[in-house]
């Protein structure tokens, strides 16, 4: 299979992940040795507590006040391990997003940075409702330079409307993945792309108990999207889709 080729501006991914671990080091302020260990230990101890303390009544309070650094370390864990899967992202918009664009649930920011730095983007606004991503997400940008470009909030700004959204891994984790779908398609501008993954499984061995996999939810999830975005083909082995306002 040809290899697709790498654009310049995204170069320092494939070398390092935007500085991935030195920013988790300079922002919690940890040696080398004690990094590595949290980022070994990070999905195991997500589980757990996703295990002990996740309710979908009180899915939101979960991610914005239970989840801690724990979920830092979480992501940042796949983040690195997932290097090929992460990649052909970062090169799907590349491809596509332009203009105003959209992070929902942004977590540790590789996909922001990445979009940032796209010449064909004027502005990113990353969106989480989790206070310590987005304090670490602000941090690299600050060590990146790239505070010009992106906007920090922890909802979708009212009266905005977006040229591009992009939502990596966030689907799975809200109680009403259909009605996300239907806010993204009202913020949309008429020919904007939104660039979605999501996985409805908790887990061969339930390691992921906050991803939501009720038929009924998935059933609505499918048929909304079929019915309000037309999808856009994309050269990548992935699970990540384009897709474009239909209706």
């Amino acid at each position: 299979m040809t290899k697709i080729s790498v654009p310049p501006f995204l170069g320092s991914y494939w070398t390092d992940s935007f500085n991935l671990k030195q920013h988790l080091q300079g922002f919690l302020h940890l040696d080398a040795e004690t990094l590595d260990l949290k980022l070994e230990a990070g999905g195991e101890q997500m589980a757990k507590l996703g295990h002990k303390d996740f309710d979908w009544e009180e899915a939101a309070a979960f991610y914005r006040d239970k989840v801690g650094e724990v979920y830092l370390f979480d992501l940042g864990a796949w983040h690195l391990a997932s290097y090929d899967y992460i990649e052909n992202t970062l090169l799907l918009i590349v491809d596509h997003a332009q203009g105003r664009v959209l992070d929902f649930g942004g977590g540790i920011g590789t996909h922001t940075i990445a979009t940032a730095l796209c010449p064909q983007v004027e502005q990113v606004f990353y969106c989480d409702i989790n206070p310590i991503s987005r304090n670490f997400v602000h941090y690299r940008t600050e060590q990146l330079g790239l505070n010009n470009k992106i906007t920090f909030c922890q909802e979708i700004p009212l009266q905005e409307t977006f040229d591009t959204i992009i939502c990596f891994d966030v689907l799975e984790h809200l109680p009403d993945p259909s009605q996300q779908l239907l806010q993204f398609h009202e913020v949309m501008e008429p020919e904007g792309k939104v660039i979605l993954n999501w996985c409805f499984f908790k887990g061969v061995n339930q390691e992921h108990p906050f991803h939501i996999d009720d038929p009924q939810v998935v059933d609505t999830f499918f048929k909304t999207i079929q019915s309000n975005f037309l999808e856009v083909f994309h050269p990548y082995n992935m699970t990540a889709r384009c897709y474009r306002k239909w209706s």
